[in-house]
């Protein structure tokens, strides 16, 4: 049998415990994960910077893979995220679910995929019932207005917005 390595992309702006929780889950189902971290310079105003989000993910998932028996590898890429998976030997496109809202969007994304790289497979990991409601975009904005965001948020997280301050 030959490894099977999926790719899991987002901006993790800031990486949450629901991301956590896909990257868990989408463990169970590939030996290899390459997790990539977009650089998309239409969003203003990150919540961390570029290198700070590849240095958190690089802290996190080795307990993980430990935990899984999963190779990890953190990425950067611009540009097509089909290119950037088969780039990194992907033949599965993990994408996380939250409600009916990323169903249809995710949807969308799968069709214009298929298109662009019929050799690539996405796979759809549905969010656990504890960490549906997280959503990275709301979680920045909390932040941004000086809420608490401990809940939804790893640790690590919290100490490197706490050393921004």
């Amino acid at each position: 049998m030959s490894d099977l390595t999926g790719f899991y992309p987002g901006s993790f702006d800031p990486l949450t415990n629901g991301h956590l929780d896909v990257i868990e889950r989408a463990c169970k189902l590939v030996d290899t994960l390459v997790v990539g971290v977009g650089i998309n310079s239409a969003k203003k105003n990150p919540l961390f910077a570029h290198e700070d989000r590849l240095a958190i993910l690089q802290q996190v998932l080795p307990a993980i893979g430990k935990r899984t028996n999963t190779e990890f590898h953190v990425v950067e890429f611009s540009g097509l995220m089909v290119q950037a998976a088969r780039d990194n030997g992907a033949k599965l496109i993990i994408r996380g679910l939250r409600d009916t809202t990323d169903y249809n969007y995710e949807m969308q994304m799968v069709g214009m995929n298929a298109q662009m790289a019929p050799d690539l497979q996405t796979v759809f990991v549905p969010s656990s019932p504890h960490v549906r409601h997280i959503s990275a975009t709301l979680v920045r904005q909390i932040a941004e207005m000086g809420g608490d965001i401990a809940a939804f948020v790893p640790q690590i997280v919290l100490k490197a917005l706490q050393s921004h301050e």
